[in-house]
């Protein structure tokens, strides 16, 4: 199996925080003998090849074409996010390799039409239904006056384009909506901007090295808005605790993943509890986040598709994909894509809320927001 990582640049948190999670993995079942593959009718040891791209699409463009061409992999794991995995989906749909796409949930990924049959979005949904659950928290709130800053990019352009259009079906304009790009990290004057517009709700949509800043902007300037929004303090709340405090974290909202959700009727892979204690383990660490909870997940849809697979090609791996989707639980949630576009329908982030309990990160979690209530 061939997959890349960044230890450095933008992307580097994130990234290295799945790739333990997909390690993770590996090391399990290598334990246990191996994965079953049916089309071989026995066990086989996982055999990870792994390059750094260190966030740089040029040099990651460079590595998926050589796990492909020259490693021979017979499975295909995009690095994380939209960012890294867009240089991917081209090169493994022209090699007719299946790509198992982490995170990399750009709308752009699975609209082509036809649909490109080379890819499966494995451990986020598609980001273009992320701002369900969002719009359903602000029109149920009655929030009518919605600033929004979006990074230019596949995942957070997707998010404002629903996310706008959701609103405004509901007879709700935003009063700011402005893009900036990826690599923004000052937020000063853009706020000064959002302020005048007087909103009731804040909404940056970025990734963790934009979101940091900006809640520091927020919380250096001498604007106090009623309520904002930012996208990765669900995912890392370790981090942000650690480089924004908990008290200035307090009254934030975010998209809720798990760990901070828990998931029911798991039916495949560990427990919550069972990998809380062997992941930290086995990472020496105290605790655990999102992104090890999908490169897990990740290394679970390979292992399916090995024992569902009839035989070792890729367009076997991707019939085997969309027989066992819908049927499959795990800590993540159960794993539903279309199975036309390979985009990830179920895994779903309700909106939680910050608050600090005595110094110590609390949320609370308003579930029914993935169902269109409060």
């Amino acid at each position: 199996m061939g997959t890349l990582y960044a230890s450095s640049g933008q992307f580097s948190t994130s990234s290295m925080g799945e790739y333990q999670g997909l390690k993770f993995w590996a090391h399990e079942v290598n334990a246990q003998g191996g994965v079953y593959v049916k089309a071989t009718g026995k066990k086989e040891k996982i055999k990870l090849v792994a390059y750094n791209d260190q966030s740089s699409t040029q040099t990651a463009t460079t590595q998926y074409q050589q796990l492909i061409t020259q490693n021979h992999v017979n499975m295909l794991v995009a690095d994380f996010g939209s960012v890294l995995t867009s240089v991917g989906v081209p090169i493994a749909q022209e090699n007719k390799m299946l790509l198992f796409d982490q995170s990399g949930s750009g709308t752009t990924f699975f609209d082509s039409n036809p649909p490109n049959p080379y890819i499966v979005l494995t451990s986020i949904q598609a980001s273009s239904l992320w701002p369900d659950s969002l719009s359903n928290y602000i029109l149920h709130n009655n929030i009518k006056r919605v600033a929004i800053i979006y990074g230019s990019n596949d995942f957070t352009g997707a998010q404002d384009t629903t996310l706008v259009s959701n609103l405004k079906a509901a007879g709700v304009t935003p009063v700011y909506n402005h893009p900036v790009p990826t690599s923004t990290t000052n937020f000063s004057a853009l706020l000064n901007s959002v302020a005048a517009t007087h909103p009731d709700m804040v909404v940056e949509l970025g990734y963790d090295t934009n979101d940091i800043p900006f809640l520091q902007a927020v919380d250096a300037s001498k604007y106090k808005f009623p309520k904002v929004f930012t996208i990765f303090p669900g995912q890392e709340s370790a981090l942000f605790a650690k480089d924004i405090g908990v008290s200035n974290l307090a009254g934030t909202y975010t998209y809720a993943a798990p760990p901070l959700t828990k998931v029911t009727g798991v039916n495949y892979g560990m427990s919550l509890s069972q990998f809380t204690s062997k992941f930290e383990k086995y990472a020496g660490v105290s605790s655990i986040d999102f992104e090890n909870i999908a490169g897990y997940n990740t290394g679970l849809i390979l292992q399916k598709t090995l024992a569902t697979a009839t035989s070792l090609k890729q367009t076997a791996f991707r019939q085997a994909v969309n027989t066992f989707s819908g049927k499959v639980t795990t800590i993540e949630g159960t794993f539903k894509i279309n199975t036309k576009t390979g985009a990830q329908e179920g895994l779903p982030f309700p909106i939680g809320q910050w608050s600090d309990n005595n110094g110590q990160l609390g949320i609370h979690i308003y579930e029914s927001t993935i169902k269109g209530e409060q």
